[in-house]
């Protein structure tokens, strides 16, 4: 680890994602106002600090993106079926999080697509991981990073948000790892938001 801590940029860029989702999620009637109007700031601020690579021809970010989102949907759905037969309580907070957070109207499912999946992976791959690389090992990196994108999610007031969130950040950001692609990551998110939300809801 080489002077992390004064990383003005970073630590900039993370105080600005929690003052952002603080607000996001603090009113659930104007979510979807201020959460796409978030990622649209914090994609800015990304994309002024760092590079967006893209190491992988046209067809391997494709396909390998659509394979990866529906591996991780495929691995949310088996834990939740998992939930079900030990008898977890998670229920009915997977019931909530839909109620309060999924999008409803046309735009809402155009800006899920458009501008969430696609602003979370270039703020929290291509900004927040990429910085932690240059003073951590690359399994540091993924796994402190998929702890910050996961912490901005507090605000919800919903452990089992933080959980999803830490979890798909450790795929995205191993993938982000092995591949360099962002298109690449952010098909996959995609392909993951289009399944759990539109799809086929885990409600």
């Amino acid at each position: 680890m080489r002077n992390s801590i004064f990383d003005l940029r970073l630590i900039t860029g993370l105080i600005l994602a929690h003052a952002l989702m603080y607000f996001t999620f603090y009113d659930r009637a104007i979510f979807w106002y201020i959460f796409t109007g978030s990622l649209l700031i914090l994609i800015t601020y990304a994309m002024f600090q760092e590079a967006v690579e893209d190491e992988a021809s046209f067809f391997k970010y494709i396909s390998m993106g659509i394979i990866s989102g529906l591996i991780l949907f495929f691995l949310f759905w088996l834990g939740v079926q998992a939930f079900d037969l030990l008898n977890l309580p998670f229920e009915k907070s997977i019931k909530k999080l839909y109620r309060w957070f999924a999008p409803e109207l046309f735009w809402q499912y155009l800006a899920l697509i458009l501008v969430a999946a696609p602003g979370e992976e270039l703020f929290w791959r291509g900004f927040v991981q990429k910085r932690l690389l240059r003073y951590f090992s690359p399994l540091k990196s993924i796994l402190i990073a998929a702890l910050l994108y996961a912490s901005v999610h507090i605000y919800s007031g919903t452990f089992i948000l933080m959980l999803a969130a830490f979890l798909s950040g450790l795929m995205w950001g191993a993938l982000y790892i092995w591949k360099k692609s962002m298109p690449l990551v952010i098909v996959s998110h995609i392909v993951f938001d289009i399944m759990i939300f539109i799809i086929l809801p885990l409600k």
